[in-house]
């Protein structure tokens, strides 16, 4: 045999020399929770080792991860329910939970990288991703809700704008909100092919956020459904996005592959909290080996064609050294 693969592997020198696929922190991205109070650190139940921070401890948090290299975090707020209505009018108050969150982590850290999530449904009484009338969740009368709570980050301090929330347009008219008041260089990173997926439920717990009836299938995508994904594409594409996302990532490995062969902007994914939980879930049961579990999904994920990764395994990996 003249070829013998065989021989590229034969010691750790060489198999690290011929790797292909390499992760490190500028890759990763942290998602936060946070919950109002002060000195409040709560576990999120179903995700062991996860937690719902007050913003004095989400910036001895943050402190932390930037002493580690990991620079990037994406904010997600747990609202009380007394704050929550029709049309999430806590999201673009001034002194909302998430804005002085947003304020604080760009005043003591102004070289992080903060994402902010836009999306009605911490913040609505409905639990929905957009307005409710007669079930109906109404498409064009989100969008103007959806533009005060990005132009209320964008003047908060965010870095990345991440629509979630699925409706159609909304790129477009965030793009048109930030350019029109002096945020040109605010950046879009759009939640591109977000699924309606049963991962999700860890998530919600950790926000409260559940819909309050029915489910999200009108707005979030068929997880039969790949090429579709290439349709919110071009339309995320025309209308001004940074990067693409793709949601949740370990299941949809195929449909960042896609999105990568057919765009030049770069591809995000969320490695959600339901991937996180179920690995978590394994480990603690003694059937997987944590370190080469965490590494080969993260691998993966990046070999797909992923460049940002959004994971809760971010700061493990690197507090441990597995990268």
């Amino acid at each position: 045999m003249l070829q013998r693969p065989r021989r590229n592997r034969k010691s750790e020198v060489i198999r690290q020399m011929v790797q292909e696929t390499h992760v490190s922190a500028a890759n990763l991205i942290f998602p936060l929770f946070i919950i109002e109070g002060e000195n409040q650190k709560t576990e999120v139940s179903s995700m062991p080792g996860i937690f719902r921070y007050s913003i004095d401890n989400l910036l001895r948090e943050v402190e932390s991860c930037m002493n580690l290299g990991l620079k990037s975090f994406d904010l997600f707020p747990n609202i009380s329910e007394e704050l929550k209505d029709k049309y999430a009018t806590e999201s673009h108050r001034d002194e909302s939970l998430y804005l002085r969150a947003i304020r604080a982590v760009k005043t003591n850290f102004p070289e992080a990288c903060v994402v902010t999530d836009v999306a009605m449904d911490p913040y609505s009484s409905d639990g929905h991703d957009g307005i409710v009338e007669n079930g109906e969740i109404l498409n064009d009368e989100t969008l103007e809700v959806l533009g005060k709570m990005a132009l209320a980050h964008a003047q908060s301090g965010a870095d990345i704008i991440a629509p979630s929330d699925m409706m159609d347009g909304r790129v477009g008219y965030i793009r048109q909100v930030l350019d029109d008041n002096g945020f040109k260089h605010v950046s879009i990173m759009s939640y591109t092919a977000k699924y309606a997926s049963a991962f999700y439920g860890p998530f919600r717990d950790a926000l409260n956020s559940a819909p309050k009836f029915g489910d999200k299938k009108t707005y979030q995508m068929n997880p039969a459904n790949q090429r579709e994904a290439l349709i919110e594409a071009n339309l995320d594409e025309t209308e001004g996005a940074d990067f693409l996302m793709v949601k949740p990532a370990l299941a949809y490995l195929d449909v960042i592959k896609l999105l990568k062969d057919n765009t030049e902007l770069p591809i995000a994914a969320y490695n959600v909290s339901g991937e996180y939980a179920m690995l978590k879930a394994a480990v603690q049961k003694g059937w997987l080996n944590e370190q080469r579990a965490v590494t080969e999904v993260l691998t993966s994920i990046r070999r797909a064609g992923a460049t940002a990764i959004l994971t809760y395994h971010a700061k493990e990996v690197l507090v441990n050294k597995w990268l």
